[in-house]
């Protein structure tokens, strides 16, 4: 679907620190206004009913699903996405983690994963095994959990 062409309406969102004027409808996805509109492709689609967190992005600094959120529900919020958690000159503490960590395999799912383990981070910045377990539920069908647990408590010891 050519979803740059389907809206009749347009949506105010600030992704990354930057304003989006988008054409798109209010109960667009927000994965796809992101995506298909704004053009940021870092955040991936992978189920589309907001359970295996390859979507994950930040609402006023909030791991969120963004498959299951609409425009509307986001318009007047800071969204975050992997392209803005850091830059190639200063990466995020978990991309670098996730580098020295060597956690992705095939790495679809991982700006998802990213973004969850860095919501996690700022709230428990020393979280213990059950609070990973609780909050980070995305879904790597890689298998890359132990690295990614590995990866977090680096994060959170140095």
């Amino acid at each position: 679907m050519d979803w740059a062409n389907q809206g009749t309406a347009m949506a105010n969102l600030t992704i990354n620190g930057k304003t989006f004027t988008l054409d798109v409808e209010p109960d667009t996805p927000l994965l796809w206004a992101i995506r298909e509109n704004a053009g940021l492709t870092g955040t991936k689609y992978g189920c589309g009913i907001a359970q295996c967190g390859a979507c994950t992005v930040h609402i006023d600094g909030v791991a969120s699903r963004s498959c299951g959120v609409s425009v509307s529900e986001a318009e007047g919020k800071k969204i975050t996405t992997i392209e803005g958690l850091g830059s190639r000159d200063a990466l995020h503490k978990v991309q670098e983690a996730w580098i020295a960590q060597d956690v992705p395999q095939c790495g679809y799912c991982q700006s998802g994963m990213i973004m969850a383990v860095a919501a996690l981070l700022s709230e428990k910045p020393k979280p213990t095994d059950a609070d990973i377990d609780e909050a980070i539920t995305n879904i790597c069908r890689c298998g890359t959990f132990q690295q990614v647990r590995e990866a977090i408590h680096t994060i959170a010891s140095a």
